[in-house]
């Protein structure tokens, strides 16, 4: 198993321990659902709420070494927990509350990452969508490769509608117009 899946792995485990609600989103999940790229990094949303995150960032930091000097206040003020895996690999946390994240956390399944070992990714549609919000240029490739990938298997409806709330969000008045167009291409 490589050193992603291993910390992948180590986190599904200690989420699993505690009975939180999470799923793999990110480079992991491209693996599954897109065209395979080098990641460097396991990033997944674990579903915390609002207000409520204090006992999941004090569960992970008691399992995982935190990046940063401050990493249990920077994770409180940013939503964002920054640990490392033993092996040395990154691990991105984000503290999810919104309905977008609870209902991908919801849709998520299990992915046979070899040697009998399962981690649970967001869906495929799912993945896209947190990509198209997230719109960097290697996100764009990512959402390529899933439409690729997947063609007809994907629910352009959910997409659509759990996009769009999404991108009025941070007033984005282009991102759907693109994914509609790589859509029609495909």
């Amino acid at each position: 198993m490589n050193l992603i899946y291993e910390a992948a792995a180590e986190v599904e485990a200690c989420c699993r321990r505690h009975a939180f609600p999470f799923c793999f989103i990110g480079g992991v999940a491209v693996q599954r659902w897109g065209q395979p790229r080098l990641t460097a990094d396991v990033d997944l949303t674990l579903l915390t709420g609002f207000g409520s995150e204090e006992p999941f960032v004090d569960a992970l930091l008691a399992s995982f070494a935190g990046r940063l000097r401050d990493t249990r206040e920077f994770a409180l003020r940013n939503r964002t927990l920054l640990l490392v895996a033993s092996n040395g690999v990154h691990i991105d946390v984000s503290l999810g509350g919104m309905p977008f994240e609870e209902n991908s956390v919801r849709r998520a399944s299990a992915f046979n990452i070899g040697s009998d070992a399962e981690i649970t990714t967001c869906s495929a549609e799912d993945l896209v969508v947190h990509k198209v919000f997230a719109a960097r240029d290697k996100d764009w490739g990512d959402v390529q490769g899933i439409i690729t990938r997947q063609g007809a298997a994907l629910d352009r409806q959910l997409i659509l509608s759990e996009l769009v709330p999404l991108l009025e969000l941070k007033d984005d008045s282009t991102s759907e117009q693109r994914l509609r167009a790589m859509l029609l291409r495909a």
